[in-house]
């Protein structure tokens, strides 16, 4: 439970103007679509997707780091990683437990040809987008766990894009199909209440010391 008093408390330290951009940007934002990446070995690619995640208003990330180690890059992230929740993982099981067991379909994107087109994907459930490293794809496991496969249509010779470039144009078409349906996109007042009092925490300096003066007055 969010202490409302103390939120009202530590949101007069920040401008209205920061407080009204937050309540702007926290009703376009949603956790129907989340996106997961596996294994990327480019830096900036993992931390471009964060960026794009942001853009489009999805709230929550998965990062699988089971070969290359930590792949977020803030400089290319653009501070998007202070707004967007990542959560970490060393295996791909893990990944996909966690995220079925909130209620998420595993969606791998992948140029094969039973994949669906962007253009005839339809949200019905939840869905979690699963995207694969730069030269290999997907890993065999997320393939065989995936409940569909998702691809962009291509006209040329290449067979691929840039997993930056994928994720975006995806989200792009993705959260605008979801904004146009009738289904519960947007965050509930409690996650949004959440939000509001992490964003709010992140945006102040000597936070821990102005929140223990708040203990002490009340």
């Amino acid at each position: 439970m969010i202490d409302l008093d103390l939120l009202s408390y530590l949101e007069s330290y920040i401008t209205p103007e920061r407080l009204k951009r937050f309540n702007e940007v926290l009703r376009e934002r949603t956790n129907y679509i989340t996106v997961a990446i596996e294994d990327v070995f480019q830096m900036h690619n993992a931390s471009a997707v964060i960026r794009s995640c942001d853009v489009f208003g999805i709230q929550n990330a998965h990062i699988i780091e089971d070969r290359f180690g930590q792949r977020l890059d803030k400089n290319i992230a653009m501070g998007a990683q202070k707004w967007v929740d990542i959560e970490r993982y060393t295996a791909v099981e893990s990944c996909i437990g966690n995220l079925r067991g909130d209620g998420y379909k595993i969606i791998a994107t992948t140029p094969n040809n039973n994949s669906t087109l962007l253009e005839d994907f339809k949200l019905e459930d939840k869905v979690a987008l699963f995207f694969g490293t730069e030269k290999e794809g997907l890993s065999p496991e997320v393939l065989d766990q995936a409940d569909g496969y998702l691809k962009i249509p291509m006209c040329g010779f290449s067979e691929s894009l840039n997993i930056s470039v994928s994720a975006a144009i995806i989200l792009y078409n993705l959260t605008l199909q979801l904004k146009r349906s009738k289904l519960p996109w947007r965050l509930t007042e409690g996650e949004i209440l959440e939000k509001r009092f992490d964003w709010t925490k992140k945006s102040i300096k000597s936070i821990d010391e102005i929140i223990e003066r708040y203990r002490i007055e009340n």
